[in-house]
């Protein structure tokens, strides 16, 4: 082969995993390790983002693309992801970027994923509430975990989409429905609510956010919020107004941001750091690291409640352990039952979407 045909033959290879050809996608093309790696790619993990042109998709994509863990970055969505891919595949990080747009290529998104994060969905607006949010992202969940179902069923699902506290429910149904159920390996990301915590409550000690840890169980929405300040490291006694105004501002952090836009969107860049910061750890507990540990939103058995958020360990099986809540003080023990009864409708209507 002459010089210039092996130039095309590279820059060939290069453009096919910015935009797939058609002919590729209506000849079902299957996207093996060997076919989606560029010459020179890094080692690592495939992920595959579900929503990636939305507010939270496109800085959740560039953040991954900084991962070094991250061999191979799928971004699928319904629109605009050939723009997305472009952009952030010039960044010269190892992750190798392709995208897909459109329900015909869904399929080829998602095989051979190790990790999916899916962020797809409406956005909260002013006024609306995350039940509102239900009737629509619901069928979105539920038709993207069909294919995560089909195409990728031993991979690590990381739902974002809200209400976390029903479509997290939804997905394992689908799954449970297709028989490919592996509670270890679906977690609800409620990773917010604890970077919220750790900054509130640092902002109140005087203390720089990374050097607090503060516990957040319970669910994804509202009074489901629970921060366990007793629990909080450094150890630290708050006062009774202390204790209110924190636990008010995380479970309320989401609302702070929608009125602060003024209609203009939700939470995305944080909410994107977030799921960064959790899919980071997943792929370290895949990896093999010890001692991961965060909280998340997962199949439990800590309360009577089927879904429950709390403390678990990640592994190379997903959720390898599920910490138990420890004591509680008074406040927090009130906070749990008020937790309970309301995650308790929100995980029903989440099932009873799927089985109607």
């Amino acid at each position: 082969m002459d010089s210039s045909s092996e130039a095309h033959r590279r820059i060939a290879t290069i453009a096919a995993h910015l935009r797939p050809s058609s002919s590729q996608m209506e000849n079902g093309c299957s996207l093996s390790g060997a076919n989606c790696r560029a010459k020179g790619g890094a080692p690592g993990f495939k992920v595959a983002i579900l929503g990636a042109a939305g507010g939270i998709g496109q800085p959740l994509a560039l953040l991954m693309k900084m991962n070094p863990l991250v061999s191979v970055l799928h971004l699928y969505d319904i629109v605009n992801t050939p723009g997305i891919t472009a952009d952030v595949s010039h960044m010269d990080t190892g992750a190798v970027v392709r995208g897909f747009v459109g329900q015909p290529q869904l399929e080829d998104a998602l095989t051979g994923m190790d990790l999916v994060i899916i962020p797809a969905g409406v956005p909260r607006k002013p006024g609306m509430t995350r039940d509102d949010l239900f009737n629509i992202n619901a069928g979105i969940v539920k038709n993207l975990c069909e294919g995560i179902a089909k195409c990728c069923p031993k991979a690590t699902v990381n739902i974002i989409s809200n209400p976390v506290n029903s479509t997290v429910p939804i997905a394992a149904e689908v799954f449970k429905r297709a028989g490919t159920y592996d509670p270890k390996r679906l977690l609800g990301v409620t990773m917010l609510d604890v970077v919220r915590a750790n900054t509130f409550v640092a902002e109140v000690l005087g203390l720089d956010p990374r050097e607090v840890d503060v516990p957040v169980v319970g669910g994804h929405a509202g009074v489901t919020i629970l921060p366990l300040l007793s629990q909080v490291k450094p150890s630290c006694n708050f006062t009774k107004e202390e204790i209110e105004y924190i636990t008010n501002r995380i479970q309320n952090g989401g609302t702070e941001v929608v009125e602060a836009k003024a209609g203009a969107g939700s939470a995305t860049l944080s909410m994107a750091y977030a799921a960064v910061k959790f899919a980071d750890a997943c792929l370290r507990g895949l990896r093999g690291d010890a001692g991961v540990v965060e909280c998340a939103f997962v199949d439990s058995q800590v309360t009577e409640l089927p879904f429950f958020a709390s403390k678990v360990r990640l592994g190379r099986n997903g959720v390898e352990e599920i910490h138990q809540l420890g004591p509680l003080n008074e406040y927090e023990r009130a906070g749990l039952e008020k937790a309970k009864k309301e995650l308790s409708g929100s995980i029903e209507k989440g099932v009873a979407f799927v089985r109607k």
